[in-house]
């Protein structure tokens, strides 16, 4: 059994962040990350504990205008090229009712801007049967291509250590 988190990046500052979790996470449990164009379109038996993320966009997950857009604002080639997160939930398949969830996203630091991609991948993931160990969580840029604010990482990886510790706490119940 190991967690499997599935992100979609632009700019790359997801990624840096699913790759913070990925580390919290390791301190307890077997961990696998994946972009979303290589995720499995069946999350099998084997897969304890799924964490998706990614960016948000025009108040909630990518959509193939919103990645246009960010190809044009991107230096280079993005990190995420293909089908994003919305595309990805919508073909998302399980196998094991026991399967524990979570999901955070990266966002503009602007107190009071409303919309989460994390909060719609949550709703998608219930919608799916899927259970949610853990609150959506947000992360924070600084700008649009970002960086990201200092500190996120760090405070990632500590979400990802109380997610694995929440994780065997609803899992024992």
């Amino acid at each position: 059994m190991y967690a499997l988190v599935v992100y979609e990046s632009m700019f790359g500052n997801t990624r840096q962040i699913a790759e913070a979790v990925a580390e919290g996470l390791g301190s307890a449990m077997e961990v696998r990350v994946v972009e979303v164009g290589a995720a499995p379109p069946v999350v099998g038996e084997d897969v304890a504990l799924l964490v998706v993320g990614g960016p948000t966009h025009a108040f909630g997950m990518s959509r193939v205008s919103t990645r246009q857009s960010a190809a044009r604002q991107a230096d280079g080639p993005l990190v995420s090229q293909g089908r994003g997160l919305r595309e990805w939930l919508a073909d998302l398949r399980t196998s094991s009712p026991l399967l524990g969830s979570a999901a955070f996203d990266t966002r503009v630091y602007k107190p009071r801007l409303p919309g989460s991609a994390a909060r719609a991948v949550a709703r998608r993931l219930r919608a799916a049967g899927v259970r949610m160990v853990v609150p959506a969580q947000s992360f924070y840029v600084t700008g649009t291509p970002g960086p990201l604010v200092g500190g996120e990482a760090d405070r990632a990886r500590r979400w990802g250590e109380g997610l694995a510790a929440s994780y065997a706490t609803s899992s024992a119940a």
